[in-house]
């Protein structure tokens, strides 16, 4: 088989799922032009899904009890469970929204169509090969952790033994990252790292893993990934500087010890301004992503227009990371819970970022 015919055949494929009686043309009209389209009606959903499936488009009159029901039954199989699926809403009425997300949507699109929107919302969320077979992906997976990783001992071993840290060491891992997750998927990605024995290390490829996914899901340059890519690495380097003990405490902090670990984000801001060489933005990541909208977090009280875009950003997927990880101490919230836990934060996160992160945290569970 030649390339060229290879890189055809491994085209990402989606199944649109429509009870309208147009079958959706517009729509898949609009789908074609990254990738197959197969249109089918809500009631011949296969039960198994075909192995080469990207994910699921669904066109249905959400206030009718009788296709949401249809639409459950089919997909609730273990087949669908790990592929993405996009909910088409009629407008923006709060009742459609919360049944697509009840349905297990991981992103969801409106009428009037925008063509743009459209597939740049399907690209992020609906994985193509890309050239890339298993292996491939396997791969490039493994090369973006193990990347990240050698930044991790790099910040929580040399470091403290003195052994300086340089922004061109976690310049050197951002390719490679930014390539594991768009090539695999964030799922792949957490379930991975996750298998980490050294939970600082893990926290951070959390972060790294689910700041880098959202960049992706907004659509930014690569140029803006890797600032993200870049904030979430060093985001926890003071971490480096509070006693293992207490990094690893197999239960919940005492207020002294919590207290202590409430000092990091300064320590890692001293260490890396007396260095030099590190960009403002990426100082005031390590610095301010425990800072809060409402002026309660620390370690300055910031508040409002005091706390910049990417620090934002960074605090929402340190948060939602802390809250789906598994800790001696407790389970893991699953994903949804951890996102409901964050709505209820209200001021203190910037919700309309917290909004656009949702179908990034709700495609993982």
């Amino acid at each position: 088989m030649t390339a060229l015919a290879n890189k055809i055949s491994t085209r990402r494929r989606l199944l649109l799922a429509s009870d309208r009686h147009d079958q959706s043309t517009e729509l898949a009209d609009i789908l074609q032009s990254v990738g197959d389209v197969d249109t089918i009606s809500t009631e011949h959903i296969p039960e198994k899904p075909d192995g080469n499936l990207s994910g699921v488009v669904v066109d249905i009159d959400l206030r009718s009890l009788e296709s949401v029901q249809l639409v459950r039954n089919r997909l609730r199989g273990e087949a669908y469970r790990a592929l993405p699926r996009l909910f088409v809403l009629a407008g923006a009425l709060h009742h459609n929204s919360m049944q697509a997300w009840a349905l297990g949507a991981t992103d969801t699109i409106s009428r009037p169509f925008d063509a743009a929107a459209i597939l740049a919302r399907i690209r992020a969320a609906f994985s193509d090969s890309d050239g890339f077979d298993a292996a491939d992906r396997g791969q490039t997976l493994n090369a973006g952790v193990t990347a990240a990783h050698k930044v991790m001992v790099k910040i929580f071993e040399k470091l403290p033994a003195g052994v300086p840290l340089h922004l061109s060491d976690i310049v050197e891992a951002e390719s490679k990252i930014i390539k594991a997750i768009k090539h695999s998927s964030l799922r792949e990605w957490l379930t991975t790292v996750g298998c980490h024995h050294i939970g600082s290390y893990r926290h951070c490829l959390f972060v790294t893993g689910f700041a880098v996914a959202f960049a992706q899901h907004l659509g930014v340059r690569e140029d803006d990934q890797r600032r993200m890519a870049r904030a979430a690495l060093l985001h926890d380097v003071g971490k480096a500087f509070i006693p293992v003990a207490i990094l690893d405490k197999p239960t919940a902090l005492s207020m002294e010890e919590m207290s202590e670990v409430r000092e990091h984000p300064r320590l890692g801001y001293d260490a890396l301004a007396a260095q030099g060489g590190f960009p403002p933005e990426m100082l005031d990541v390590v610095l301010h992503h425990h800072e809060f909208l409402d002026g309660t977090g620390y370690p300055d009280g910031l508040s409002g227009n005091q706390i910049s875009d990417i620090v934002r950003l960074t605090t929402i997927v340190d948060i939602h990371a802390a809250l789906v990880e598994k800790r001696a101490y407790r389970l893991p919230f699953t994903h949804a819970k951890a996102f409901a836990i964050m709505e209820q934060m209200g001021g203190k996160l910037d919700q309309q970022l917290l909004q656009a992160f949702r179908p990034v945290a709700m495609g993982t569970r």
